[in-house]
């Protein structure tokens, strides 16, 4: 880390040092984003919202972006719970002005994030995942059996008014003999989707059961739709496949599932059983790898680096991060991590490697609290580094005062994060979206930042004469 970017954590650090309670290390937190945010974007949810994503690039402007945004609204039942596609104006790197960074009203909703459509949701809205194939499926996860599958861009805009009937999605994935609430993933290179659930499996489909179904259906009713075939809105029933795959091995509910990002056959998947089993759908449905304890908690949270497919980040209620390379990992044996993270406070609800650089992760928990991780610094002693209780860690973003349930980074938009808390237990409702792009500066090679910096000393001193 170069010697602006460890001077400011150095401050940020020894300012949380001294705090005794949420709301004063937020506002020593606030003190600080005009020197640690190059954008954020702060915006007040009248409910709370337990799941976001970005959505598809939607247009490239000289000074911003505007991408599409996905999030959840989870009511207390007086009007229907929502999926929410909004549109989302993320400015452009070193573009917006310290001064407008640093001021915006916690209880203001962000002019930066406008509502596109409401989809009128059967249930809460657990997870929302995406389809990397078509940008405009999407598919949810509530407290039921059933996936949902949703084309966003035929559903109608709908209402959230009492006594509003729920809105009727495109797809409906069938498998699970019990509630599937978390666990969730798409495959990135086929329309595969996995879900896990409390009975205690893990359950593969393909769309393309479904479309090869549809094609015949339209070739004798003439029908007009989505390629996962209309919403459904009009019709009867709605339409529905069962599964390629059922996978037992856990002995607990299964709390989050991941696909290998170079194979639709090979997956992962956690549960509150501690364990860390590896699946291959060419083999059979047995576990190829199960480890028993992969931490010393339940496990909620899995993801599979893009860049290196040995390598899987795991988070628990241990409130620790564990890495594993597969090629070490043994079925009936402990887990031993290449490395094991220790930074939050909390049980870990979410990482997700960067898209942009092989090293670096983001986790958020219960603490409130979203670290940035950079592997490749673990064991590198450094001026700032060797008084640190958490090696690895470079940047903590403190801008949420309650459990961050979700985190995304924004895969056409380089090191932007969206992520949402629930504030139900400090604020007794409602919830934070933040959209979030640390200052470059922090995370930039040393030499880099270095050189840039005598580019414009001269300057600066002038300035300043």
């Amino acid at each position: 880390m170069n010697g602006e970017s460890s001077l400011m954590e150095r401050e940020m650090k020894e300012k949380a040092k001294g705090c005794c309670s949420v709301e004063e290390r937020y506002t020593q937190w606030k003190s600080l984003v005009p020197v640690l945010y190059d954008w954020l974007a702060n915006h007040n949810l009248v409910w709370p919202s337990l799941s976001c994503r970005w959505g598809p690039l939607l247009e490239e402007a000289t000074y911003k972006n505007r991408h599409r945004l996905y999030l959840s609204e989870q009511t207390d039942g007086s009007v229907p719970n929502t999926l929410v596609i909004a549109n989302c104006e993320v400015v452009k790197p070193r573009v917006a002005a310290a001064e407008h960074i640093s001021q915006f009203n916690e209880e203001a909703r962000s002019p930066f994030v406008k509502k596109h459509k409401t989809i009128l949701h059967p249930g809460e809205v657990n997870r929302i995942r995406e389809f990397p194939q078509n940008n405009s499926i999407v598919a949810t996860h509530t407290d039921s059996p059933e996936v949902l599958i949703w084309d966003v861009e035929t559903q109608p805009n709908r209402h959230a008014v009492l006594g509003a009937a729920t809105s009727r999605p495109d797809l409906v994935l069938k498998g699970h003999k019990d509630d599937a609430e978390y666990a969730l993933a798409m495959c990135p290179t086929e329309p595969f989707v996995l879900s896990g659930g409390k009975d205690k499996c893990v359950v593969l489909w393909s769309v393309h059961d479904h479309i090869s179904t549809l094609a015949v259906e339209a070739d004798s009713d003439d029908k007009q739709g989505s390629i996962i075939g209309g919403n459904n809105e009009k019709g009867k029933e709605n339409s529905s496949i069962g599964p390629r795959g059922i996978y037992e091995g856990h002995t607990d509910t299964v709390e989050d599932v991941q696909f290998c990002p170079s194979s639709a056959q090979e997956f992962c998947s956690v549960g509150d059983d501690s364990r860390l089993i590896l699946w291959d759908a060419r083999v059979g449905s047995a576990p190829v790898v199960k480890v028993d304890k992969a931490h010393r908690g339940d496990l909620h949270c899995v993801d599979w680096s893009p860049h290196d497919i040995n390598f899987i980040l795991t988070g628990s209620a241990d409130n620790t991060i564990h890495m594993f390379d597969r090629r070490n990992l043994k079925s009936g044996e402990v887990g031993s991590p290449v490395y094991k993270f220790e930074g939050h406070d909390a049980p870990v609800l979410c990482v997700q490697w960067n898209p942009d650089k092989s090293s670096v992760f983001g986790s958020a928990a219960e603490d409130g609290i979203v670290n940035i991780w950079d592997h490749d610094k673990v064991g590198k002693t450094t001026a700032d580094s060797a008084d640190s209780t958490s090696p690895g860690l470079f940047f903590r973003h403190a801008g949420h005062r309650d459990k961050v349930v979700d985190i995304h980074w924004n895969a056409s938009d380089p090191w932007t994060i969206v992520s949402v808390s629930d504030d139900c237990e400090s604020s007794g409702g409602g919830g934070t979206l933040q959209i979030w792009r640390m200052m470059d500066l922090i995370y930039r090679p040393e030499e880099e930042v270095l050189d840039e910096l005598e580019k414009y000393h001269s300057h600066i001193f002038e300035c300043n004469s």
